[in-house]
């Protein structure tokens, strides 16, 4: 330690001191905590004390033995559900004199293993919002907060709207947020209004599941009335700003107070919807109303599902009610989403592929019994 060194000089000056020991820490203009550092560890260790030290973080799991490592393996295989608290109680019980990391480097080391471990299946390009150019290219679907009557009644309105003529096409209370229930009514938008290119909704069901895309059992039939299905990003209602803004407008205009009942509330959401389509100008329609906008479009709602169509040569399964089909001698669980599906599984050099008509939904490993392992799409793009 140089004699020249502001440490020392800093001590020298503390065992010389006249003042306070705060008033040489603001002469040698350094915070009173630095200069308690210099001086305990001037006491502590003498003038090797005042030494500059390395600031790099210390990483002390990498300096255990490769033993403990493999004490830790081993218990967690004894034990796979146990905590990395009750895995260190339990090697301590073992080996009493030994001194073992703390509880984060265990875990670090062997994280708990909830069941078997899942591997992930095919990551697929993220969806691109598509762009409404014409009436019925994007429709958006949703259901509004819940609420009450003046009778007591819960109404969940669902919600239809065009994205690009603003034209809402359906408000109305559906008893149940099922599928069944969901599905019922919009057959009977679909048979008025005929069928969009693009339905655009959130997560939630019944509109999402968490099985492989994302998809539910609604969606699936959305597929298969050749539909194409966005969803949104998880916990982002922003991606449907136009749709929540309506709801916004729905709510202050029709359920700020609700009606007195369910009845009188569902004359206030027809009365409603006729005013905002063909009364009520939009900035973004240049002022126009959107019926002037809107017209129903040309693909008609089927009577009859068209079969999904593969390959000839793709061994196609029928899904089961339970959502599960047999391969290769064992039962494989696919998703219940996919209950009564026809799927085709596709075979490469080290899986199996699964597709529901022309999109991947995942993989078939042999040697995995658990099942399908589900296609995931990457975030959505905005």
């Amino acid at each position: 330690m140089s004699a020249e060194s502001p440490q020392w000089v800093f001590i020298e000056a503390v065992q010389q001191r006249n003042g306070t020991f705060g008033a040489v820490c603001r002469e040698h203009e350094i915070s009173r905590q630095t200069g308690y550092k210099w001086w305990r560890r001037f006491q502590q260790e003498g003038q090797l004390g005042l030494k500059e030290r390395s600031r790099r973080p210390h990483r002390l799991g990498r300096s255990w033995p490769s033993w403990f490592r493999t004490a830790v393996a081993q218990m967690r295989r004894v034990q796979p559900g146990w905590g990395a608290k009750k895995l260190r109680w339990l090697l301590r019980q073992h080996w009493p004199r030994r001194v073992w990391p703390d509880v984060r480097t265990l875990e670090r080391w062997a994280p708990r293993q909830a069941g078997r471990i899942r591997r992930p299946g095919p990551k697929l390009p993220a969806l691109t919002r598509t762009l409404a150019r014409r009436a019925n290219d994007v429709w958006t679907i949703d259901f509004k907060g819940w609420f009450r009557t003046g009778d007591g009644s819960r109404i969940d309105p669902l919600t239809v709207r065009d994205l690009y003529s603003r034209q809402v096409l359906l408000v109305r209370h559906v008893p149940a947020a099922s599928d069944a229930a969901v599905r019922r009514v919009l057959i009977g938008l679909f048979r008025r209004c005929g069928l969009p290119r693009v339905i655009r909704v959130d997560n939630g069901a019944p509109f999402g599941g968490c099985g492989a895309l994302g998809l539910s059992t609604l969606s699936v039939w959305w597929l298969r009335l050749g539909i194409q299905v966005e969803y949104i990003r998880p916990a982002h209602p922003q991606d449907n700003g136009a749709h929540e803004q309506m709801h916004r407008v729905l709510k202050a205009e029709t359920a700020a107070p609700p009606a007195a009942t369910a009845a009188a509330q569902h004359r206030r959401f027809q009365r409603w919807r006729r005013i905002y389509n063909h009364s009520r100008p939009h900035e973004a329609l240049g002022l126009q109303v959107p019926a002037a906008y809107y017209r129903c479009s040309a693909r008609q709602y089927p009577q009859h599902l068209a079969a999904w169509r593969y390959r000839r040569n793709d061994p196609v399964y029928r899904v089961n009610h339970e959502g599960r089909i047999n391969w290769q001698g064992r039962s494989r669980f696919i998703g219940r989403a996919f209950a009564i599906e026809r799927i085709a599984v596709r075979e490469r050099l080290t899986h199996h592929e699964v597709y529901l008509g022309p999109h991947l939904i995942g993989e078939l490993h042999p040697n995995d019994p658990g099942g399908l392992r589900p296609a995931r799409r990457t975030k959505t793009k905005p």
